[in-house]
């Protein structure tokens, strides 16, 4: 497998010097122009083979030089159009600057001890009462994700906390799936946020304000149903408190908290209130440094510590955003060869009505195998969406579709983070997810085909 794969690209690295050699010196190609004929055919080849790696997990950069190498051999692409799209495309995705300082923020939060903090007071306070210690996690799951912009690191720290307090509840898995999945494709910190403002041209915070109640609706669906299976199995606390808080009070407990309850608050009211006053006041420079201070001042973290978390908390959200850039920019690439307006010409000759859906339903289906690249996939499904004009809101439904595609995907980071936090094997947590979040999918259909 590795061999084929190598060959495959060494004969794409010559087929493409070759054919980069007769057109290098060409000068910017004009608009691009809607193939007709099998030429409509050829140019959505490379599309489709970028798919087949993609279901076969290939690594996406991998997959996508692929693709954009064909799309320079079908479209008479040459080398310095291709390398004005890398140049060009990478920055670009670089410069969503604000999901990338609420990712580190939030994962500064994490490492402070503020979600576990959070999950040892509500155990206190609920009084055995496990459904109500269901609600919160999935609540947390949602809150920390939406902050991050991270469902599998946020799931990788709450997983093992919930393991370890209830056990494996198969609804309550199926909840946190859920509520990560519609929290990164609609959080103000997340990759797949700043894909769809890149793509759409859609400010991130308009996205993430049109998209909000959407999300506050799946969230509560994923409450409903971790509270109803943690009720029908009638589940005890196993095990003691966390070691780290074990002999502490509340109240000390609830200042390790705050930073937690700070940071959710700015990033979720904090437009509201700069809407009410009429400025600017609640901004990311703002609340990055109070955060800062609060964890310095109200967790074990010094000054070092705490900045140093930050600092470390960006790495995720910068290295994915790298690997989009380069493999957005060979999408470029095959979009210079007219492809996806070969795909929006279908699309638009179909009912209006149906579109939308089509589009969601499509995003389903691509992240069940590839579900590992929920970012490569909306930008392969997006530019489709942009050619037919889709709204804030139709554009958030298809990344939702893809997001929840992807938790029933083996090789999401969010199910295999699942998967070791609940200690069961990962089909497990496929087949317990698949009634779930199958319904949530049938839900989100429904709803864009009303609001799309």
């Amino acid at each position: 497998m590795k061999k084929r794969n190598i060959f495959a690209m060494i004969a794409s690295i010559l087929f493409m010097l070759i054919s980069g050699a007769q057109v290098f010196a060409a000068d910017k190609v004009a608009e691009v122009k809607t193939p007709h004929g099998f030429y409509a055919f050829v140019v959505i080849i490379p599309l489709i083979v970028i798919l087949a790696l993609l279901f076969m997990k290939v690594d996406m950069v991998a997959a996508g030089f692929v693709g954009g190498a064909l799309a320079m051999i079908i479209g008479g692409i040459g080398l310095a159009q291709a390398n004005d799209q890398f140049l060009k495309t990478i920055p670009t995705m670089l410069s969503i600057t604000v999901p990338i300082i609420n990712s580190a923020i939030a994962m500064a939060v994490f490492k402070s001890g503020g979600y576990t903090a959070a999950l040892t007071l509500v155990r206190r306070a609920i009084k055995g009462k496990v459904e109500y210690f269901a609600v919160f996690i999935v609540i947390l799951q949602a809150a920390a994700t939406y902050m991050s912009g991270i469902g599998g690191g946020s799931a990788m720290v709450i997983a093992p906390l919930a393991f370890a307090a209830v056990g494996a509840i198969p609804e309550l898995i199926a909840a946190m799936s859920i509520a990560a999945a519609v929290s990164f494709t609609t959080s103000p910190a997340s990759l797949e946020s700043g894909i769809v403002s890149k793509l759409s041209g859609i400010p991130v915070d308009q996205y993430v304000s049109e998209m909000r109640l959407f999300w506050i609706g799946f969230v509560l669906l994923a409450i409903v149903i971790g509270f109803y299976g943690a009720k029908k199995r009638k589940i005890i606390f196993k095990g003691e408190e966390s070691a780290e808080f074990a002999g502490m009070t509340n109240a000390q407990i609830f200042k390790v908290t705050i930073p937690v309850i700070f940071l959710l608050s700015a990033v979720i009211v904090g437009p509201f209130i700069n809407k009410a006053i009429g400025t600017p006041l609640i901004t990311p420079l703002v609340y990055t440094v109070i955060t800062l201070i609060l964890i310095f001042v109200c967790t074990k973290f010094n000054l070092n510590q705490s900045v140093e978390a930050m600092v470390d908390g960006s790495t995720y959200i910068l290295k994915s955003l790298f690997a989009v850039g380069i493999f957005l920019s060979f999408i470029n690439i095959i979009g210079d060869t007219g492809a996806f307006k070969v795909i929006a010409g279908i699309a638009q000759s179909a009912p209006s009505s149906i579109v939308v859906p089509a589009a969601v339903l499509a995003g389903i289906l691509v992240g069940i195998p590839a579900g590992a690249y929920v970012g490569s996939i909306l930008s392969l499904v997006l530019p489709v969406a942009v050619s037919l004009g889709f709204s804030p809101v139709a554009f958030g439904f298809v990344a939702m579709g893809v997001g929840l595609g992807s938790q029933l995907s083996f090789v999401n980071i969010t199910m295999q983070a699942l998967s070791a936090g609940f200690q069961i094997p990962i089909i497990e947590v496929v087949k317990g997810n698949a009634k779930w979040v199958g319904g949530a999918m049938v839900i989100l259909l429904v709803i864009s085909f009303i609001f799309g």
